[in-house]
């Protein structure tokens, strides 16, 4: 049996946590160092992780026999820490979205390219097992000829989640609002299932709270493939429902609420409706979900790096769903049609 891969996060906030509980839990890893934003910070980090705190990047990448790096700072802040681990030859897996911008994010895929190590993006719900019922019967044809993937992300957020942190809401650190942060989960389910995106038109406002991104908006979705869908994506939406993904094609359609199947309606089929688990949404509270999908990417990322094969979200992969939402602010902002 080959030793326990270290891991080291980078941030400690939240989310974090979901990264080192999947990590403690996995026989296949081992966290070893924590980096945080300041001495004060990294001290605190120390006693929440049982491991070693730095407030240093360079002295965090220098811990001995570090090799995979978790980064989960603020979705703005990942080009960096991304650049300097594959500078210092570690193993990358990074929160979504990839980063805030198409620049920052291919900067990030060449520095791991250039230095020849793994780079994932976190988007667990992939490993959800209704979810992976429904991406097995589309791949496999059982649908028929791809028609409409609608996706909507009806969420609620109340002020102090907005006040929790200096970096959300914010253009510099969330890139946006609830598209690029809550939304882009079920954007990048939607594009794995239907394929890439040849454009959207959309609208996007701030009604409810004082913030720089969005809090709610829409967009209309021409897929490759000839498909057209549907994006809804909201914060200010109370008191906030399951993210709803719905594929239809020639031969029936199939809906997952909060990863859970709803409604499969195949042609000559039984239904599949008893989905017997399902990860816990986000709807209304962020922390309400659990670690378990977590786990299960990191456990691709390991199987990635002992076998020398991409892991399931590559960078470029998850470049995709960035590009569909930045069009779809474009698009906002400029009242036209954007060509991806």
């Amino acid at each position: 049996m080959s030793k326990p891969l270290k891991f080291g996060i980078i941030g400690t906030g939240a989310i974090a946590e979901k990264h080192a509980s999947a990590i403690n839990e996995l026989h296949s890893t081992e966290l070893v160092a924590v980096c945080s934003s300041s001495a004060k910070r990294a001290k605190q980090a120390e006693r929440e992780f049982h491991v070693k705190g730095y407030d240093s990047l360079e002295e965090f990448l220098a811990h001995p026999g570090l090799e995979v790096v978790c980064i989960c700072t603020a979705s703005g802040q990942h080009l960096e820490p991304t650049v300097k681990a594959a500078q210092a030859g570690k193993h990358v897996l990074v929160e979504k979205p990839i980063e805030i911008s198409i620049d920052r994010a291919d900067a990030m895929i060449q520095a791991c390219e250039q230095h020849q190590v793994k780079l994932g993006v976190i988007f667990q719900n992939r490993f959800n097992e209704g979810y992976l019922l429904l991406h097995a019967a589309v791949k496999s044809g059982q649908l028929g000829k791809l028609l409409m993937g609608n996706a909507y992300i009806k969420w609620f957020r109340d002020r102090e989640y907005y006040q929790s942190s200096h970096w959300k809401g914010t253009f510099s650190g969330d890139g946006g609002g609830a598209f690029i942060n809550q939304g882009i989960h079920t954007v990048d389910l939607l594009l794995d299932i239907m394929g890439e995106a040849e454009s959207v038109f959309g609208k996007v406002k701030t009604a409810l709270y004082d913030i720089e991104g969005e809090d709610m908006g829409t967009a209309l979705v021409t897929f490759r493939n000839g498909a057209l869908g549907n994006i809804t994506a909201g914060t200010a939406l109370y008191p906030g429902y399951p993210e709803r993904l719905e594929i239809y094609g020639t031969e029936g359609s199939v809906m997952l609420e909060g990863g859970k199947i709803v409604a499969w309606n195949v042609k000559n089929q039984a239904s599949k409706v008893e989905n017997p688990t399902h990860e816990a949404s986000g709807a209304a509270d962020p922390m309400a979900i659990g670690h378990a999908l977590h786990l299960m990417q990191i456990e691709d990322m390991v199987m990635a790096i002992q076998e020398n094969k991409p892991p399931l979200v590559t960078g470029a992969i998850a470049k995709k769903s960035l590009e569909v939402i930045l069009g779809i602010y474009e698009s906002s902002k400029t009242g036209n049609e954007i060509a991806l």
